[in-house]
């Protein structure tokens, strides 16, 4: 497949590899240098962790659910 390179340094990625690489508009591409080729990675836009950040809803404190989670400490 081919692009031409717009007078911005812009190429359009051809549909047919969006589709299969999932590419969709607005995502981000980290641009490398291999052995004299141009290879693009998606950047992945949010961590893992992130995604799942929140999502419990606890009826008590977070103290209480780590005292919970420990066990009571007595001191000797």
């Amino acid at each position: 497949m081919k692009a031409i390179v717009s007078e911005k340094g812009q190429v359009t990625i051809p549909k047919r590899l969006r589709d299969q690489l999932g590419i969709k508009a607005g995502e981000t591409l980290e641009f490398d240098e291999e052995a004299g080729r141009l290879v693009a990675r998606k950047v992945r836009s949010r961590d893992p962790v992130d995604s799942v950040y929140g999502v419990l809803d606890l009826d008590r404190s977070t103290d209480q659910v780590i005292e919970q989670l420990r066990g009571s400490a007595e001191l000797p």
